[in-house]
């Protein structure tokens, strides 16, 4: 019995060095898109990045950061726009991020493999 506490005290110190668990879960469903790019950004190193993002896409997650991609209605978002009209520069780099962000999940095989996955327009 010892052997598998040992390895519960393991898990334990294990999942609470991943990013979403050290710092205030609040961070991955802000409504501040520079709070949602720092989350993003907190996930890049996260051994489950991965692994939380397939199970964000099969879920259809309503919203928050999951594996470093913000969704928003259960698509992924390249970044959260702010209230009111988008300018047109604003439109130019969505369209761009929006690529980008379909390339990393290619990238990670998730694109390809699961036909839930879609990107918010």
């Amino acid at each position: 019995m010892s052997l598998a506490l040992a390895t519960l005290d393991a898990n334990v110190e294990w999942e609470a060095n991943l990013p979403c668990r050290k710092f205030d879960p609040d961070l991955w469903f802000a409504d501040s898109p520079a709070e949602l790019e720092l989350a993003k950004s907190l996930c890049g190193d996260c051994p489950l990045r991965v692994e939380c993002l397939a199970g964000a896409v099969e879920r259809a997650e309503p919203w928050g950061v999951w594996g470093g991609e913000i969704f928003e209605r259960g698509a992924v978002v390249p970044r959260k726009r702010p209230r009111g009209r988008p300018r047109k520069e604003d439109v130019a780099r969505d369209a761009a991020l929006r690529v980008e962000a379909q390339a990393r999940m290619a990238a990670n095989g998730l694109a390809e493999s699961r036909n839930t996955v879609r990107l918010a327009a």
